[in-house]
Order: C-alpha cells, then structure tokens, then sequence
C-alpha cells in the first residue's frame, strides 16, 4: 500500500472513535473500534467506505441524530483531516436514506460546515447525482460565501471529472450546468478557488470544447490580473491537442511549423531512471511564430498497450525560418499518481499542436533488491 492510503489508518480511526464519543457520550461505536482490523491491504477508498459503514451501523438512526453527533463533534480541534471524508459519507447516505427534501438541504448545508475540516467534494457527488438541479442552486450560493472551502465546494464537487471522485453522468449530460458558478468564481479572491474553476473548465474540454472555448474568450474579455492564468490553466488540454481557437486565444500563432523526431541519448533507460531527450522545432513560415512546445510519453501499461500523456515543456518565440531545438529529461523515478511497467515506450514532441514521429525507448524491468 501506498502513503496515500495510509491516511486513513487505524490510529486516525481511534482518534475519531474518541472525538465522536466525546461528543455523544451515550455512543459507543463497536463497530468503528472492529473497523481498525480491517483496514490492512486496502486502499484509501476502500478505507473510506470501511469507515463510513461502521459508522453508519453505530449511529443513531435518522438523519437529524447523525447530523447531531457531527456538529457537535465540529467543537473539537481534533476532528480534522482525512477522517472527516468518511464522515461526510455519513451524512450524505443518511439524508438520502430519508427521501426527504428537509434532510437534503440540510445535509448540504452540513458539507458546507464540514468542508472547512478537509473537503466535502466527495460526499456532495451523491447529493448531484439524486437531485442534480437542487444541489447545483445551492452550490451557486455558495459562490458568495465568506469561507474560501465552500466557494472550492462549489466549484470542485461539481466537477465533470473530479478525481478520486464517483462518476455523476447529469454533469457530463449537461455541461452548461456549471456554468454560474464558474463565472462567479474564475476571478475569485483566492488562488485556491480560481485554481478550482480552470480545473473544472479543463474537465468542459472533455465534453464540450466549444462552450469551453466560448467561456474563455468571455473571461479574457473582462480580464483582471489573474484571469490569463486562470484561461490558460483551463485551456491546457485543448492546447495539448492544437485545437486552433484555445491556442490563438492564448497568444500561439505559426501554422508552418516542422518538428523532427527526437534524438534519445539512451535507447535503454533504468528502472527509477531517466529518459533524455532533443527536438528541433522549425518555423517554415514567413511570419514569426510563438509555439507551445509540449511532449508525449507513451506508456506501457499492465494489459500490454501503450497510452500516451502529454506534458508541458516550454513556449518559444521562433522566427521565420529561425530552428530552436528543446530538452528535456524526463523522470521515472516513482510516484503515487501513475505505475510504470518494463517495456517500449516512445515519446513524441509537438509545438501547437503538430507533432513529431514517435521515438521509442525501453523501460528496463526492477532490478531485484
């Protein structure tokens, strides 16, 4: 198992076990102490789930009795972090248990109060996904709130594609939904939020590159100092795939742009090592150019294929008929958010959009330790 997973682990459930009971004094909680046990092996959503069951087996029955139990625990500085994530599950399950509108607004309402402790972006997705149309009203007001946390609530939990987050298909149907929120927070006071919202919009370009593109000429023109960030974060994937009207509103022009395959110093690359590589790009136009230079890794994956990601690397003004050749070293060494398996790869580089040949390296397999 991984660190991730570890941030929920049987001393935090202890923890938690102490701050509910202390809340509710006429709680015991059997179920959650049993819960420790059975943690070992399993990953951070299946922690979540182990934890919010136990939960919800020992609370009192209804809605208003376990949203009782949370508040209240909210009075202890202890009832933070990643504890609160199954807490928040609680909440959701036993509001939409009850069917009832009350108990749905109230838990949102809740999550609002929870978010500020770690983040209610997870448990809100059930609440979409049962009234998607209620849930997003609320989540507009939210835009205004004093507290940071819940502007991010609103613009993170109803995201198309949050990560680590369950799949809510009325966000993907409907991509105009968001859109109130999103002009009410893409020039947020707080870098946090703002960062959220090009996310979100980045998430559009999946589903709808058109209302995407349409939203950011909106922005760009009533800008403030932070919105060219916001765009470009935003616009990132559609820069990645040369789509012409996100690469044009971010500034990059040249449409006669040549890039040669890339020159790998070594073919042969270690396990937890590095790839090195160079490209020429060339301007064969008569005009200058300002190009987005970005590269592909082709990855090998368990089942035997190969799946392409593609990373910024650098922006370059070239002149006509003016070459500029790039490197870049880029890292196997490990990290929590992708596994690497032994094998072929390739990598590609690309400036707005037109890519090279592929060049292909191999992945050497784990040294025995």
């Amino acid at each position: 198992m991984g660190a991730m997973d570890e941030l929920i682990n049987a001393s935090v459930v202890t923890e938690l076990r102490s701050i509910l009971m202390s809340a509710e004094p006429n709680i015991e909680l059997p179920t959650l102490e049993r819960s420790r046990d059975l943690l070992g092996g399993q990953r951070l959503r299946q922690r979540v789930d182990v934890v919010r069951d136990a939960l919800l087996e020992d609370l009192p029955a209804g809605y208003l009795a376990v949203e009782k139990v949370l508040l209240d625990a909210l009075d202890d500085p202890r009832f933070t972090g990643w504890m609160v994530w199954p807490a928040t599950e609680v909440v959701t399950g036993r509001a939409l248990q009850s069917a009832s509108l009350a108990d749905f607004d109230a838990a949102l309402a809740v999550l609002s109060r929870l978010t500020s402790r770690l983040t209610g972006e997870f448990a809100i997705r059930d609440l979409i996904a049962a009234r998607p149309e209620r849930a997003i009203a609320t989540m507009q007001t939210w835009t205004n709130h004093d507290d940071e946390n819940v502007r991010r609530l609103a613009t993170e939990g109803s995201r198309a594609y949050l990560p680590w987050a369950k799949r809510v298909p009325w966000l993907v149907a409907n991509p105009t939904a968001t859109q109130g929120i999103l002009d009410a927070t893409y020039q947020d006071a707080a870098e946090y939020v703002r960062r959220s919202a090009a996310n979100h919009l980045n998430d559009l370009s999946r589903i709808d590159p058109e209302l995407v593109i349409a939203t950011a000429r909106r922005w760009s023109g009533k800008p403030d100092a932070t919105t060219p960030k916001v765009i470009r974060h935003g616009l990132r994937t559609l820069v990645k795939q040369g789509n012409p009207d996100a690469l044009g509103l971010l500034g990059y022009s040249g449409g006669q742009l040549v890039v040669t395959e890339p020159r790998i110093l070594h073919t042969s690359v270690a396990w937890d090592g590095t790839v090195e590589f160079s490209a020429e790009v060339v301007n064969e136009g008569p005009q200058p150019a300002k190009a987005a230079i970005d590269y592909s890794i082709g990855f090998q994956r368990a089942n035997g294929t190969v799946s392409a990601k593609t990373f910024k690397l650098t922006s370059r003004r070239i002149g006509p008929g003016e070459t500029v050749t790039v490197r870049k070293t880029h890292s196997f060494r490990p990290i929590t958010t992708r596994s690497y398996y032994p094998g072929q790869h390739y990598v590609v580089v690309q400036a707005n959009g037109v890519a090279s040949a592929p060049a292909d390296f191999v992945l050497n397999k784990r040294e025995p330790s």
